[in-house]
């Protein structure tokens, strides 16, 4: 019987798109604009603050090495400065599907691929964040999805049952993986909320 619905973060319940901040400071289609944006959000210490093994300091002054010029450093400092501002919107009818599933009773979880920098700011973007009963960011456990490790830890943390789970993730991988430590899943990647309702209300 699945008493806990366990959430990814990203093209699940917000969507994500790190244009919208280099926008905000570039003219896009320039060759500058492209520079930019993949020292900063193409780069390996993207990945390395998910995993929370470097710092926000440490991984900008890499992503500037990168660069060339001065402007261009500066331009990737705002962008990397402010993401959170501009790169994440709630995916319409999400909130309303996690506050009919907790009125339901279910246990509602979030387990992510996030840096540090989530866990002071999620609030502001996840829907309906007032409802759920536990969060793991990777970064704050030095774990990545799909790492078994992940999953053992998100039980392990708030006393979870795998077997009375339900993972949705965008990621095949990332619900492999959850499977593979005994919590069923769907992997949701349309960002059809109406599907995405229809499947979890019938477990």
């Amino acid at each position: 019987m699945i008493k806990n619905l366990v959430f990814d973060m990203g093209n699940v319940l917000v969507a994500y798109d790190d244009n919208r901040v280099c926008r905000q400071f570039m003219e896009e289609g320039t060759e500058e604009y492209e520079r930019v944006r993949m020292a900063v959000f193409g780069s390996q210490e993207w990945v390395l603050l998910d995993m929370g093994v470097i710092t926000e300091e440490e991984g900008l002054d890499r992503m500037k090495k990168r660069l060339s010029s001065d402007r261009e450093k500066e331009l990737a400092e705002q962008c990397f400065r402010h993401w959170h501002e501009f790169c994440m919107w709630t995916i319409e009818g999400t909130e309303e599907l996690i506050r009919s599933l907790k009125e339901k009773g279910f246990g509602i979880y979030l387990c992510s691929n996030a840096s540090v920098r989530l866990r002071s700011c999620y609030r502001e973007y996840i829907p309906a964040a007032d409802c759920f009963d536990g969060i793991l960011f990777s970064a704050e456990e030095k774990l990545l999805k799909p790492q078994k490790e992940i999953y053992l830890r998100l039980f392990e943390k708030y006393g979870l049952k795998p077997e009375e789970c339900f993972f949705v993730d965008d990621l095949q991988n990332n619900i492999d993986g959850a499977q593979a430590c005994g919590m069923k899943g769907y992997c949701h990647k349309d960002r059809n909320t109406d599907r995405l309702s229809a499947i979890l209300e019938n477990l």
